[in-house]
């Protein structure tokens, strides 16, 4: 097949798909686009492609016949089989050293498998986390590419262009790894996406509750905390969200019903996380928090048989009490991204790969749903100690931590006392007070399973790696069992 002119072609143009193009285009580079529901393609060409360099073509093998060599052909479709369905339609169009992109939310297994299969055909595959939504599509998106190393050098420079840029210039996309490892990467942002997101909703519920706040008075204070520590694109969308009024005047997130939604890749985070035997309790939460949250009906039903507290706390000062929920927000959150970087360095080590742990907090600083000013302190934290066992123990969140855990408390304290549901800064605080206990009630918990199951246990007074048994009642053999699992 003859080479064209056009520098990537992609397929899929739903929302963000159209986006990445129009992005493409205007850093210089020539797309050629095509689309399962033809019409579509001739409808963007036509309207929001307008006047651009963008070509579409009516059918894969026209598109792939428009690209420069090596081709690079990027797919945007649903995640699954349409994604495999897609590359089968694509592949006799491809010859060796091509390149096929999967920029959709794909499972990482997929994303190992799919690099493998395309090798043995001589393709090179990326699989690539796009974090940012439309906007961040358009304007500049985090890119987390994994996959066949080879292919790197070829999409390096058109995904460096697109992606969002931080304060020096630096692009928030590097290479992330081998195989699954950009997917793998995207959903455990996604994952700490879920966590930052309920983590502000029970800070909004404990503010709204507790001192009764105006919308305006919450977008007030989310405002201000968004100058600060709390400086994050979920914040000041939530300051945004909390000053949107309804055609009436009134504020329309009381009018929004309270059932949330999910696509899977929160589940997929704490489903990989129990695989991998790692406590990512605040991103499991806030999966369930959503599941609790669908079952509208029953918590109505609930609410009318099920009592709280009779009489409602009093929060104290209410400047004093709105810092303590914002240092409780930021403690929290501080958790969830330790918990996620854990399951991050489990997963390289299951995987064999070879993750650039500060190089992600960079891709993480702009451009996606999670973008912080605190990402900065993560990436600092993994300069200094490439090998930092966990977040917690580098010495700018081991002090905020110190400082701020009293407020933690009391925030959450004030919620018990006052019947507010805060399961993701309750089990942030659990697991920061399990983490930082020397010794934990699991050796109960190992004699109970020695004494119904013979399951053995090792002991304080000798080496780790000798295991014992204990004929707890005299009755019991002195068999054990020939498996052991903590």
């Amino acid at each position: 097949m003859a080479s064209g002119s056009c520098d990537i072609g992609l397929i899929g143009l739903a929302v963000m798909g159209q986006n990445l193009v129009l992005n493409m285009n205007d850093h210089g580079y020539k797309v050629a686009v095509f689309n399962r529901t033809v019409s579509k393609v001739d409808e963007f060409v036509n309207d929001e492609a307008k006047g651009t360099q963008v070509e579409g073509a009516h059918s894969i093998e026209e598109m792939c016949g428009m690209l420069k060599l090596p081709r690079r052909v990027m797919i945007m479709v649903k995640a699954g089989e349409v994604v495999d369905q897609t590359i089968e339609q694509v592949l006799p169009y491809l010859e060796k050293g091509d390149i096929i992109i999967d920029g959709g939310n794909s499972l990482f297994t997929d994303s190992n498998r799919r690099t493998k299969d395309l090798a043995a055909k001589g393709i090179l595959f990326v699989g690539t986390g796009v974090s940012g939504g439309e906007e961040g599509a358009r304007f500049g998106p985090s890119i987390m590419p994994g996959g066949n190393p080879a292919a790197w050098p070829h999409v390096k420079e058109i995904f460096q262009a697109i992606a969002a840029k931080v304060e020096d210039g630096t692009p928030c996309c590097d290479w992330v790894g081998e195989d699954g490892a950009g997917h793998y990467v995207k959903m455990v942002h996604n994952g700490i996406e879920y966590g930052d997101i309920q983590l502000i909703g029970e800070a909004y519920q404990l503010l709204k509750d507790a001192l009764g706040m105006s919308a305006d008075e919450l977008a007030e204070v989310f405002r201000e905390w968004n100058k600060g520590e709390l400086d994050s694109y979920l914040i000041e969308i939530s300051a945004t969200i909390f000053g949107k009024k309804d055609e009436d005047g009134t504020p329309l997130l009381d009018k929004i019903l309270d059932t949330a939604g999910q696509k899977g890749t929160g589940k997929w985070t704490a489903i990989s996380a129990l695989d991998l035997g790692m406590p990512l309790t605040l991103i499991g939460e806030s999966v369930f928090a959503r599941c609790l949250s669908a079952l509208k009906d029953e918590r109505v039903q609930a609410s009318k048989v099920l009592h709280g507290p009779e009489s409602k706390n009093e929060a104290g000062s209410r400047a004093e009490f709105i810092e303590e929920v914002r240092r409780a927000l930021y403690c929290s959150k501080m958790v969830s991204y330790a918990q996620g970087y854990m399951l991050l360095r489990a997963a390289e080590k299951d995987q064999g790969w070879h993750l650039n742990m500060g190089g992600i907090a960079l891709m993480w600083r702009g451009g996606c749903i999670i973008r912080s000013v605190f990402l900065g302190n993560i990436k600092a934290a993994y300069e200094k100690d490439p090998q930092l066992a966990n977040l917690l123990l580098d010495g700018f969140f081991a002090d905020a931590l110190n400082k701020y855990q009293a407020s933690w408390r009391k925030a959450i304290v004030h919620a018990i006392e006052m019947g507010v549901p805060t399961p993701a800064f309750s089990t942030a605080l659990a697991f920061y007070d399990g983490y930082r206990t020397a010794r934990l009630p699991a050796n109960l918990l190992q004699a109970q399973r020695d004494f119904f199951g013979a399951h053995t246990y090792e002991r304080t007074d000798k080496p780790r790696g000798e295991y014992f048994h204990t004929n707890w009642t005299g009755r019991g053999g002195r068999v054990s069992s020939s498996t052991y699992n903590a």
